[in-house]
């Protein structure tokens, strides 16, 4: 997994409450047998005015410039509320998504996120409008150690994240990699379990 560090780009404006994870991607969008090419019909309904011949909707965001390829999406509360389809996460990751700033999350696809390399970042909902009125585009600095949100003319916007989440971005570590760091406690822990309970490991 990709560690998330600092990232500066394009801020995407998405503001809209409650975009479900049916919305990020239909579940007609997912036929393929590996998560390679999900991007494509990542927000499907929206982007394009033909799905099937794939014509874009020249009104939505992501088909405009400076928008396209925006590595941030700027929601609405809610987001990735719905389902609990991880392709929701494969989809944005494909496109090249690699945060969502929003009030609050769904759950299960907040966890999606982390373990996927997104940082799912919660600001409260005036910081993100103001940020969405302020400027076109904006442009978005995001350090993750520091836990900021840098805008252009220099304000900072702090966030919080928990520890454990914010570990596993910075080292790009999914569950079983966090585990891994811990090897030599489990291998200590084993080495005493079966040396006390020799009998279960014939």
């Amino acid at each position: 997994m990709e560690k998330f560090t600092r990232l500066t780009g394009v801020a995407a404006p998405l503001f809209r409450a409650n975009i479900d994870t049916d919305a990020i991607i239909p579940s007609r969008e997912m036929k393929r047998v590996s998560k390679e090419g999900l991007g494509e019909g990542m927000f499907a309904d929206w982007r394009y005015s033909d799905v099937a011949a794939r014509v874009e909707n020249p009104d939505f965001v992501l088909n405009r410039q400076p928008y396209r390829k925006a590595p941030i999406l700027m929601g609405g509360p809610n987001f990735g509320c719905g389902s609990s389809r991880e392709h929701a996460v494969w989809a944005l990751q494909d496109y090249g998504v690699r945060c969502v700033i929003a009030p609050s999350f769904g759950a299960i696809f907040q966890g999606n996120c982390v373990r996927n390399g997104i940082l799912p970042l919660v600001l409260p909902e005036p910081s993100i409008v103001a940020l969405v009125e302020q400027a076109d585009p904006q442009i978005l600095t995001i350090d993750l150690a520091a836990q900021t949100v840098r805008t252009p003319d220099g304000t900072e916007l702090p966030f919080t994240i928990p520890p454990a989440d914010k570990e596993m971005l910075l080292e790009g570590l999914d569950a079983i990699g966090v585990t891994l760091k811990r090897l030599p406690t489990i291998q200590s822990f084993e080495g005493a379990y079966r040396a006390r309970h020799p009998w279960l490991f014939f």
